[in-house]
């Protein structure tokens, strides 16, 4: 599928891309950023000086974008193997999600929680189908992953009250960075500086259900967990795992809460990675047998973001059924921009042009190509491919286990002089996650490169 095909200038309901044509041309030099007269050093210069180094230096200056390329300010291109980390699920200066932003933005921007819009209502409406959710079920729309991880937090407190202090979540999990979510996150050098967190989280064995089974009892509020660990390497859990953690914490009375901020809007091949492509309608009640993974499991709650936007910023938490859904009261919690009118539109936009696209089949297709060309490379160790979330295993260098200390960082690297963007999770893992729109035509001209990568990083 090209990306024109997957792109096409369809208009989704509810909008009037055309109406942008009838707005006053812009000055685009009248913003003067000095960037058209300025090198990529000279940008970064400016960039150390004025912003805070909490990512350290940026690789490139990045300037434009199109499908799934981008140009950096020297003029150079990438392939952009990334997404903005599963964010630009529908590539760069998508047609569609430009047209719509606006569109809406020339008739209403931003309108504060004291208000709502039709876009707003619509994707709500719209995720709530998509998720299959029974009568009740709501949702509350943030900005980002961490604040829709912070509202089921806050969701979670709610419901266990000072009798259920405990939330289970799992080692080598990542909620976020802001004090709730990170409170969540397993890994300590994210957690430590920033102690004294919110308390009462306890982690257990990714993937191990005993180990759940042992945790989870009437002092635990929730379990939160993500259905396949995205920063940790890309691993899913074996068989029956969310099945199991279903019934765990219905036995319980705990809430079961599934983080599918990078997995979640079609990323895996499924509009959720909980919920495999499969018609069967869930009920709050639905437990699947132990042995069929390929069954959906339905949460209390589930929290979305990145590719939701395809770029513009906006998270989502879904809670399902009416208690979840009455757990939080007027005024227990709220955002000013969650739910803006460009940034749900941006989001109708998205889910519109995924279905009409047929990309979710497109996503399995590249997916299955991808994942069996990369196996056949000799220092390709595992291919863990979940739809277009990708992790790759590379090999020491001569058998060497210390040789490949730190050979995933120098395939990144490498990989960027030779016109790719990609990912490290770790010393030996490899992550992408680009655009679902890509081609495994794009796809074959990173696996083609991808020796030579390897080459100039362990020679």
């Amino acid at each position: 599928m090209t990306q024109e095909s997957a792109a096409s200038g369809d208009s989704a309901p509810g909008f009037d891309a055309a109406a942008i044509n009838n707005t006053p041309a812009v000055n685009a030099a009248a913003i003067n950023t000095g960037a058209d007269s300025q090198s990529g050093e000279q940008l970064l210069a400016r960039y150390t000086d004025s912003l805070l180094g909490v990512f350290g230096t940026p690789q490139r200056v990045l300037v434009r974008g199109s499908g799934v390329t981008v140009w950096d300010a020297d003029g150079r291109e990438y392939l952009d193997l990334l997404g903005g980390i599963a964010v630009n699920a529908l590539g760069h200066a998508h047609p569609l999600i430009t047209s719509v932003i606006s569109s809406q933005l020339s008739t209403l921007g931003h309108i504060s929680n004291f208000f709502t819009s039709p876009t707003q209502i619509g994707l709500a409406e719209k995720l709530l189908s998509l998720a299959q959710a029974p009568q009740g079920s709501k949702v509350f729309f943030t900005n980002s992953g961490t604040e829709a991880n912070e509202a089921a937090f806050k969701l979670a407190r709610r419901h266990g009250g000072t009798s259920r202090p405990r939330i289970i979540a799992l080692e080598h999990g990542f909620h976020g960075r802001s004090m709730g979510a990170l409170a969540l996150t397993h890994k300590p050098s994210y957690r430590e500086p920033f102690e004294p967190l919110p308390s009462g989280v306890e982690w257990v064995p990714a993937g191990d259900a005993e180990a759940l089974r042992a945790s989870v009892d009437e002092t635990v509020a929730a379990v939160i967990m993500e259905p396949i660990q995205g920063e940790a390497g890309v691993h899913g859990h074996p068989e029956g795992y969310l099945q199991a953690a279903r019934e765990v914490t219905r036995e319980a009375g705990a809430l079961l809460i599934f983080d599918e901020v990078q997995t979640g809007i079609g990323r895996t091949g499924s509009w959720f990675a909980s919920a495999p492509m499969n018609p069967a309608p869930m009920t709050p009640s639905h437990m699947a047998p132990a042995s069929a993974e390929a069954l959906p499991v339905l949460p209390d709650a589930m929290t979305l973001a990145k590719g939701l936007g395809s770029g513009f910023p906006i998270g989502a938490m879904l809670t399902f059924g009416d208690h979840a859904s009455t757990l939080l009261d007027p005024g227990q919690h709220g955002t000013t921009f969650g739910g803006n009118p460009a940034a749900t539109a941006a989001g109708l936009a998205t889910l519109h042009a995924i279905e009409s696209g047929d990309l979710i089949a497109s996503v399995n297709r590249v997916s299955a190509y991808a994942e069996a060309k990369l196996a056949e490379l000799d220092f390709v160790t595992e291919v863990r491919a979940h739809g277009l979330l990708i992790g790759i295993d590379i090999a020491a260098s001569g058998g060497d286990p210390d040789a490949g200390s730190s050979v995933a960082p120098a395939m990144v690297a490498a990989a960027l002089e030779s016109g790719f963007i990609i990912n490290a999770t770790g010393p030996r893992t490899l992550r992408l996650a680009p655009p679902l729109i890509i081609t495994a035509e794009q796809m074959q001209h990173f696996i083609d490169a991808l020796p030579e990568i390897y080459r100039r990083s362990t020679s």
